[in-house]
């Protein structure tokens, strides 16, 4: 699995949310005389909240299953990894890195391992549809998304990609609490003059900065070459405030990925080594803002 925040991960699914309601257990059981929110179980945010839009798209005259795909139990290792263990993400970085070319190189361990996800049955649904039929199933969706935030979540959102907007930056003031730490800060400070006297170049110093400085810096290289095999400009444009960041992903062989991932790996046991100590304090903080966020937006 890469050795992302699992924020950062579920922002990466944007599009599926918007589109298919949800990047995330069971289609809902066939009963037509009940409502799709009647069967969600209470207190469960993530069905209650497919209920509400399966319900709001059913009125609208379409198909829609509501679908919260099976959540993937951590392993020992994850776990401990996510706590900052320092052995557990040694074993990890010592052959991933950060976990951003090793997908190119582990192409099936890259991605977490075991058995391919279970498709969403809303992309089947959606691919029977003709274009015009298509273009009206999204409008009805985004519409079905506002009702179904506003009813499950009680989240007023307005209408396109407000929802991630919105997770985004309940997560940055969340996180502002973790920044504003005086121990965190210390570690953070330390691990930073670490790394410059190893030659690494150190922007901001807070430790939300500095616990996802690796990781974005080798995102952003393969955002580049993605944005040049592209056409594109490397340099990605600047972000309207509530909007999030358009990457893209090269297309790249085992072989082509290597060098990336070796500099990688070297740059990610440097950065573990200089940032034992923070690790260990500051990711069991990131971890409970992210299961909060999570419950918060019924992730």
């Amino acid at each position: 699995m890469p050795e992302r925040s699992t924020m950062a991960s579920a922002l990466l699914c944007l599009g599926a949310l918007i589109a298919l309601g949800g990047c995330g257990g069971a289609a809902e059981s066939s009963q037509p005389e009940r409502s799709a929110a009647a069967k969600a179980p209470e207190g469960d945010k993530k069905h209650q909240f497919e209920a509400a839009k399966a319900d709001c798209m059913k009125s609208k005259g379409f198909k829609y299953v509501a679908y919260v795909q099976p959540e993937k139990q951590k392993s020992d290792e994850e776990i401990k990894r996510a706590s900052g263990d320092y052995q557990a993400m040694l074993k990890y970085r010592g052959k991933f890195g950060f976990g951003v070319f090793a997908e190119f190189v582990y192409p099936k361990e890259g991605r977490g391992g075991g058995p391919e996800p279970e498709a969403n049955p809303n992309r089947e649904v959606q691919s029977k549809l003709s274009g015009a039929q298509s273009a009206s199933y999204r409008k009805a969706s985004d519409a079905c998304m506002i009702v179904a935030a506003k009813r499950a979540l009680g989240k007023d959102l307005k209408p396109g990609d407000d929802f991630y907007a919105q997770m985004n930056r309940a997560s940055e003031r969340a996180m502002a609490t973790v920044d504003s730490d005086p121990g965190l800060i210390e570690l953070a400070a330390t691990m930073a003059g670490c790394l410059k006297d190893k030659g690494y170049a150190v922007g901001k110093t807070t430790p939300g900065a500095m616990s996802h400085r690796g990781f974005s810096e080798f995102f952003d290289q393969s955002d580049k070459l993605g944005r040049k095999q592209q056409g594109l400009s490397e340099v990605a444009p600047p972000v309207k405030d509530g909007q999030l960041k358009m990457t893209y992903r090269p297309d790249l062989s085992a072989a082509e990925a290597k060098p990336y991932l070796d500099r990688e790996i070297k740059a990610a046991l440097d950065d573990l080594e200089c940032g034992k100590d923070f690790y260990a304090a500051y990711s069991p903080k990131e971890e409970a803002v992210n299961r909060k966020i999570f419950d918060e937006f019924g992730m």
